[in-house]
């Protein structure tokens, strides 16, 4: 007996009342049809078919927990490599507005670093006066020896000490800043060099298409 024709004869034999069939596979691989999914098959795929034998709805085999975990794991990286195209697009735009030349670029630079270098000019020049400070406060220290002005003295040595290494702490902490905004501006531009090469490829390629004569940019000349 063909299959076709055992679906036929299932769905004859199912009655008018009956408007579908399913169809699912068991364990060892065997196809099935019967006019109910039995308790034991619930969580297998199977098909729905109707009173032709045409196939209407199909239900997936239910899934373990680690296979839907590994599917929740992998929407999820999805969404954060859509999330991660988002903002390399989002920073492309606001680079793009933001500056029409190189030069612009270098010059917010510049304003950047200026800040950060009156913090560290600042520091130096207030360490030095510390410094200073402490070269005559030790010298009285000396001059002092068992006078109970000692303690007093001893006591702003430490200050100062502490002091110092306060003002070497903020020193070096812009220092990191600077490097920090020279590699950040590096990079501005030179993705401002690709974004904006990457658009007159385009528009020359757009008019190429249109009929006209292509522009060809010449080679660094985005670049002052």
């Amino acid at each position: 007996m063909t299959t076709l024709l055992a679906v036929a004869m299932l769905l004859a034999g199912a009655g008018e009342a009956r408007a579908a069939m399913y169809k699912w596979v068991d364990e060892r691989g065997v196809v099935h049809y019967t006019d109910r999914m039995p308790p034991e098959a619930v969580d297998k795929a199977s098909v729905e078919l109707n009173k032709q034998g045409v196939p209407v709805k199909k239900t997936d085999k239910a899934l373990t927990p680690e296979q839907r975990q590994a599917l929740e794991q992998e929407a999820g990286s999805k969404r954060e490599a859509a999330r991660a195209q988002e903002e390399i697009a989002r920073r492309d735009r606001a680079l793009v507005s933001s500056y029409t030349s190189e030069a612009e670029i270098d010059l917010a630079r510049n304003r950047s670093l200026q800040t950060i270098n009156n913090v560290i000019l600042s520091a130096r020049a207030f360490s030095e006066q510390l410094n200073k400070r402490k070269v005559d406060v030790e010298a009285k220290k000396a001059e002092s020896q068992g006078k109970p002005v000692v303690a007093v003295l001893d006591r702003e040595l430490e200050s100062i000490e502490l002091e110092l290494a306060r003002q070497a702490d903020v020193i070096a902490q812009k220092q990191r800043e600077t490097t920090a905004i020279t590699a950040k501006y590096d990079a501005d531009k030179q993705r401002w060099r690709e974004l904006v090469a990457a658009k007159a490829s385009t528009k020359a390629a757009a008019t190429a298409n249109a009929g006209g004569t292509a522009v060809v940019p010449v080679a660094g000349a985005a670049k002052k």
